[in-house]
């Protein structure tokens, strides 16, 4: 049997949508994202103080790892969770409380192994539920307004980040399990209130045509869209796996700041907050204009290559000019392009998923591009630092970010035809 999307029962205005997208995903990325850049990294180097460098890499890269997996799988899950609830509400609900729950544990570990898996449950568990988000745009908005409401939705990342940085820098001188529960509140509470009271969703109709028994290689492109009938969805994967390799140089922002630049763990637990607040209200403001603009001038790809140039001058400012301002001016200038970025390509996104059915679980695959390179730069950036010191870790990735201008250029733009030159599609094949 072959399955398509005929229809889904009981959709959201898009207002209520919009809302209750912001407001869930904010509260999601909240207890996600602000943990690993102001807890994390002091929490690992509470437990392991002699060792932490090389603990924390291993945390943060197999953590990453579990949620590279979680993207797809638990898009897939949600694809087929086709109950009257919703399929997409259900995932929001039982990621949430899971991710919650597992942040619990890290804030009660007393050893780096439990550090480790219950990070790995958090990743698995938000991502779950982020996906989920992420598919409703595809489910229920026109392509019209895609990028309109993929820039609003885009600022969860800033403002999530922003608001959640700012509760602890507050709570600065709290217990360290305190900012621990305070988070995982938010990260349980903010989806509910969204999937309970201002997203609608019902089942979906699946129109089935009888085919021939799939073969092995149908079933695998069935998981992963053949490059050959799809090359726009793989372009996307490389295009972000790469500009994404760039901007993720801020994971690597703390162990920077007192391996090179000096500070005390201390200082640079203080410093991490202001300077990524910064450069999310950028970020923000990136992210609305970008999808807005977009929306207007119904062209995509400008957007992107703007965002990857951008990215490139951040990273040469942290590589060439070695204090605390250029850190808060080249943050600001990676912030501004993420925003940007985000809102664009969420909506071409949406634009070239290959089947609408599957479209939790493409997000899913698509989000290892974004996940993949949280995994490699503390892995990598050992080895980059042992050779060429912090100017060859960040030209590196300049490198890598220039690579991925090639990719944006090989996209469809808005109105073009997904399948893209022939040659192209030999080179992906």
């Amino acid at each position: 049997m072959a399955e398509k999307l005929a229809s889904i029962k009981g959709k959201t205005s898009f207002g209520r949508l919009a809302f209750g997208l912001v407001f869930g995903n904010i509260c999601l990325l909240i207890a996600l994202m602000t943990p690993g850049i102001m807890l994390l990294p002091f929490k690992v180097m509470e437990i392991d103080p002699k060792g932490f460098t090389t603990s924390y890499g291993l945390i943060t890269g197999i953590s990453a790892l579990f949620a590279l997996i979680a993207q797809p799988v638990g898009g897939a899950i949600s694809d087929r969770t086709n109950i009257s609830f919703g399929r997409r509400r259900t995932w929001i609900l039982i990621g949430s409380l899971g991710g919650g729950l597992s942040l619990l544990w890290i804030a009660s570990a007393s050893t780096v192994w439990q550090v480790l898996i219950a990070t790995c449950l958090t990743q698995m568990f938000f991502n779950f539920a982020g996906v989920a988000f992420n598919a409703l745009i595809p489910d229920q908005v026109s392509v019209e307004k895609q990028g309109t409401i993929s820039g609003i939705y885009g600022l969860g990342m800033p403002i999530g980040m922003f608001v959640g940085m700012g509760i602890l820098t507050t709570m600065n001188a709290a217990p360290s399990f305190s900012k621990w529960l305070v988070l995982l509140i938010i990260g349980i509470v903010g989806p509910f209130i969204s999937a309970l009271f201002f997203i609608r969703e019902g089942k979906v109709e699946i129109e089935k045509t009888k085919v021939e028994k799939p073969s092995i290689k149908e079933r695998l492109n069935h998981f992963y869209p053949s490059p050959r009938k799809h090359p726009a969805f793989t372009w996307a994967i490389i295009s972000k796996f790469l500009l994404m390799m760039g901007y993720f140089s801020v994971t690597y922002l703390s162990i920077m700041l007192v391996s090179r630049l000096g500070f005390s763990t201390e200082k640079a637990q203080s410093l991490i907050g202001p300077i990524n607040m910064l450069g999310l209200v950028g970020s923000a403001l990136a992210s609305v204009l970008g999808g807005i603009l977009s929306d207007k001038m119904k062209k995509q790809k400008p957007f992107l290559i703007i965002s990857a140039i951008m990215i490139i001058a951040g990273l040469l400012v942290l590589a060439f000019i070695p204090n605390l301002t250029a850190v808060f001016v080249g943050v600001v200038i990676l912030n501004l392009a993420l925003g940007s970025f985000t809102a664009v390509d969420t909506a071409l996104v949406s634009r070239i998923l290959p089947n609408k059915l599957d479209a939790s679980k493409d997000f899913g695959i698509l989000n290892i591009a974004n996940t993949l390179p949280q995994t490699i730069i503390p892995a990598l950036a050992p080895l980059l630092l042992h050779v060429g010191g912090w100017i060859f870790f960040y030209l590196f990735l300049v490198a890598c970010v220039i690579l991925s201008i090639f990719a944006i250029r090989a996209l469809p733009e808005i109105g073009q035809s997904t399948k893209v030159t022939e040659l192209e599609n030999k080179v992906l094949a």
